[in-house]
């Protein structure tokens, strides 16, 4: 009995992890002082500009939006849609991001499928100026459908605690101004399936 005979390829995780060092290393900005593979990502905050800087995190996934991505086989837009999704989380307290970590889980491993994500989260995390520090993939046989996966994505940030954004200070007369948005990107897409593929 081996890993493989249970299910777990330990050839496609280390294929998995050659490619997406390389993907990971390209979103390295100053502060990263690891590399991918080890236990634990570094990483050296730069205070200089800040009195009293506050650390920021969130952690957060993209829902039932995988089940389009699974129909359209397009992968790419789950890493960028989570990172840009955590980075949202920070940036409504006043933080920026510097390091991104993430968590895939799936049944049965495809390196080629990790790396697409994994394009994505580099993607946006180079948009976003922070590391994609590391992560994990975690395949457990069994517990997913063939094909589907889930990912999650942990963000940390930082704010001059003078600068954070918490709503105490917020008083009657203040203008509120509200954006739109450019579309679905991680929430609702549990009522949006349903309107698609049932009600249409």
């Amino acid at each position: 009995m081996d890993y493989k005979s249970s299910g777990v390829d330990i050839d496609a995780g280390n294929e998995t992890v050659r490619r997406i060092k390389r993907l990971a290393k390209s979103t390295f900005t100053p502060g990263v002082l690891s590399e991918i593979g080890s236990f634990g990502g570094l990483f050296k905050l730069d205070t200089s500009t800040m009195s009293e800087p506050v650390l920021v995190s969130s952690a957060d996934g993209v829902g039932t939006k995988l089940k389009v991505a699974f129909m359209a086989n397009e992968h790419r837009t789950i890493g960028v849609d989570l990172v840009n999704h955590c980075v949202n989380d920070i940036l409504v307290q006043g933080a920026v991001p510097l390091f991104f970590l993430d968590y895939l889980a799936t049944g049965k491993l495809s390196p080629d499928v990790a790396e697409q994500i994994v394009q994505g989260l580099a993607r946006a995390c180079q948009d976003n100026g922070c590391a994609l520090l590391g992560g994990e993939t975690a395949e457990m046989p069994g517990f997913y459908h063939d094909g589907e996966y889930d990912v999650a994505g942990f963000i940390v940030g930082v704010v001059d605690r003078a600068r954070l954004v918490d709503g105490k200070s917020i008083t009657a007369g203040d203008v509120l101004i509200g954006l739109p948005s450019s579309g679905l990107h991680t929430n609702g897409y549990s009522l949006a399936r349903k309107i698609a593929f049932e009600e249409l």
